[in-house]
């Protein structure tokens, strides 16, 4: 059966790892955890190998960058070319700043929408073919700068939400690896987990008419 490889991107070193830009590496780091993968340091990357599925599975080398975000493609490119993979067997994991936080979206090749991980990667590659899985991560506040913000650390109250992102975010990523780009985006294209409003109050009854 033939490798699958899935990028997780992020920075490398403690001060990034609860940060916005990171939540590729949380996704990976739950496919590592779910399935008792070891990682492993490689030149420019840490590595985990796991099978995915049920037996033989499907084998796939899941990929933390070290080489920081906007040169994530140096990272990349040597294993896709030492595996000779094509675009179809890679899926990057990634921030997105134009999805509101709560959704997941999976979706194959396009640019990179300002993503430096994933420019770089187009870049090296020298191709946009590839499946992209985009955690929303929203716009910067107002005031904000988008380097700060993707910098910038989760807050308590996101928690929850977060861990059931990451959580879905590594269902998905199996399910591509086991079914394909078509069958992830159906189970999963759908997801949003942002608050529902609450529903209006519904109206006072009007009092009876006088003499009634």
């Amino acid at each position: 059966m033939s490798l699958k490889l899935v990028v997780g991107l992020g920075n490398p070193g403690a001060q990034y790892a609860q940060t916005r830009h990171n939540v590729g590496w949380l996704v990976v780091d739950e496919l590592a955890r779910r399935w008792g993968a070891t990682w492993r340091k490689e030149k420019d990357a840490e590595t985990a190998e796991v099978r995915v599925g049920t037996a033989p599975g499907a084998k796939v080398l899941l990929v933390k960058p070290q080489t920081f975000m906007n040169a994530s493609g140096k990272a990349v490119q040597p294993l896709v070319a030492f595996y000779k993979l094509g675009g179809d067997d890679l899926l990057v994991v990634q921030d997105d700043l134009d999805s509101p936080f709560g959704l997941l979206k999976l979706r194959m090749g396009g640019r990179h929408g300002g993503q430096n991980g994933v420019r770089d990667i187009i870049r090296l590659l020298g191709h946009e073919a590839f499946p992209r899985l985009k955690v929303g991560i929203n716009r910067p506040p107002a005031g904000w700068a988008v380097s700060d913000w993707v910098l910038s650390r989760w807050r308590p109250e996101e928690a929850a939400t977060l861990a059931e992102l990451v959580r879905l975010g590594a269902n998905a990523a199996e399910v591509w690896a086991t079914a394909g780009l078509a069958e992830a985006q159906q189970g999963f294209n759908g997801t949003d987990l942002r608050p529902k409003p609450d529903p209006k109050p519904a109206p006072e009854p009007e009092m009876p008419p006088s003499g009634a």
